[in-house]
Parts: C-alpha cells; structure tokens; sequence
C-alpha cells in the first residue's frame, strides 16, 4: 500500500513539473512559430510597424520594449517611435522630456498622461531619451475626439485652424469598409441610433486618421517607424493601418497583433482569429497593470 501511494504521488510531482507553462509565443501569418530574434530581423524590413497592445497586459508592455531594444540594434539607430498614448498637443512637453529639459515630475504636470505610464510607457520614452530618438505624439486631442462622438465629425469643421492643426486634414473618409468598424456597429447593437453608432464610429476614425498623419508626416526614408497602440487601431490591417493605406500604398507596413489565450501552450486560438503580419498569444490570466 506504502508503494502506490508513493507512485500516485511520484506521478503527480512529474505531471506537475513537466507542465510547460509559457509567457508568450509569435506566429507569422500562416500560422508558424516564430522566434523573437528572426521577428526582429524581419521588423527592420518595414517602414512602419504597428506593435498592438491590450493596454492594462504587463508581459505586452515588457515585449514593445524587448523588440524595440533589439530593433534598435539591428537598424543600427535608425528608428522612430511614436505611440497612440500622446496627444498632438502634448508634443512640446514629450519632446522636452527626450531632450533632457524638463524632469518626470514636469512632465506629468504639464501633458495628459495615461495612468498607467509610469509603468507602461515611461520604460519606452525614457528608452528614446537614452538614445537620442525621436517620439513621436501621434494621437487627436481626446476633447476632438469626445466632440465627434457627441456632434458629429462634421463639428469639427467649426474649429479655428490653431486647434485644426492637432488632427487630420478635414475630411476624413468614414466609412463601414474599414476593418473592425463593422465590429463597432455591432457591439452599440440592432436598436442603437444611426447618427449615434456613425458619431461613435468617426470618432474612432478622427483617432486613426490623425495618427496615420502623424506617422506619414514624420517618417523617414530608411528608418522604421514603430507605433504602439490598442490592439483595435491595427488588428485586421484596418484603423491607422488602413488610413495610411490611403494616403501611401508604397510604404512597407507590418502589424502585430495580440491574442489572448487560455490554451498553456498558446497555440492559435480556434475562434476569433484572424491574424495580420505577426501575432503575439499571451495567457488570458496574465498579470495586469490595472
């Protein structure tokens, strides 16, 4: 009897350590692993890379910084950053900030700062300080942003043009062909009111139109620009990454998008897949930041 229950018990032990409980894992578009050191190598081909995030993910934050540290190195420097959490308005006090002119405190005294950036974002922007780079505050004033949701996208063009020049050149192209839109109206639901569905959906476009503009209008030849953002601004080629589409077919793009996934292995998710250019699967029950 003292046998079996040492080989129940031995048999549980080695179940339990053979479990392989794994961080995170990338795929390539079709669907093949992909190791971090050949994503890196294949990032520095593009001219604009979107880096998806789901906002409050600790291990999504740590890999922007980990790929962009060693995309760094493999462009030799040349990199830009840029980054949906910093407001047009905010640029100054950003740039401040990099050049070493004002202190932390300063800077969240002066711009409107996520609450998580101290724990999320700093490591990022302190990363472009260290190295000289650019950083780049792609995003509308969320108050243009709150002002289409509440009137409509053509309220804007009420604005004097000193606040114009923080968003997209008007007018922007609205429309339900643009990926994950679709996805908008059917969250707000059959019932829900045309114009309100349509404000809260230009809404979502003035975001994406104004950061596609940001990146075309500070990217440079030979560099990489590298992008953060809600994982929705990028998932399925659509948002910022359609957008600039519009503007500019011949830049070399790629998406990341993130994945959560209850499977230990992180394997594809079965349901509610569709990958983009590379695809980050992450637990579902890994630690958030809030």
């Amino acid at each position: 009897m003292k046998n079996i229950f040492l080989s129940i018990f031995l048999t549980g032990f080695y179940t339990l350590k053979a479990q392989n409980y794994k961080a995170y894992q990338f795929y390539d578009q079709k669907g093949k692993e992909i190791k971090t050191d050949k994503l890196v190598r294949e990032l520095a081909k593009y001219d604009v890379v979107f880096f998806g995030e789901n906002h409050n993910n600790s291990i999504n934050h740590w890999l922007q910084l980990k790929i962009t540290e060693a995309l760094y190195e493999k462009k030799n420097g040349q990199l830009i950053l840029g980054a949906e959490m910093f407001e047009r308005d905010n640029q100054a006090q950003l740039d401040q900030y990099v050049e070493g002119k004002i202190d932390a405190k300063t800077l969240k005294d002066s711009a409107r700062l996520w609450n998580n950036f101290s724990t999320d974002y700093k490591p990022l922007v302190d990363f472009t300080k260290n190295k000289k780079l650019k950083f780049i505050a792609t995003n509308i004033p969320r108050r243009y942003a709150s002002q289409t949701a509440k009137e409509g996208i053509e309220s804007l063009n009420a604005l004097p043009e000193k606040d114009k020049v923080y968003m997209a050149e008007l007018p922007i192209k609205v429309t339900l062909e643009t990926p994950g839109y679709p996805e908008m109206k059917t969250m707000m639901g059959e019932h829900a009111d045309g114009t309100k569905v349509m404000n809260f959906i230009s809404a979502q476009a003035i975001k994406d139109a104004t950061m596609a503009e940001s990146i075309l209008k500070n990217y440079e030849s030979g560099k990489t620009f590298i992008h953060y953002n809600g994982n929705f601004h990028s998932k399925e080629f659509g948002g910022i990454y359609w957008y600039i589409r519009q503007k500019n077919p011949n830049l070399k793009m790629a998406v990341i998008s993130v994945f959560e996934s209850e499977n230990p292995e992180l394997k594809v998710p079965e349901k509610e897949y569709i990958p983009t250019n590379f695809n980050l699967i992450i637990p579902a029950d890994m630690t958030k930041t809030y």
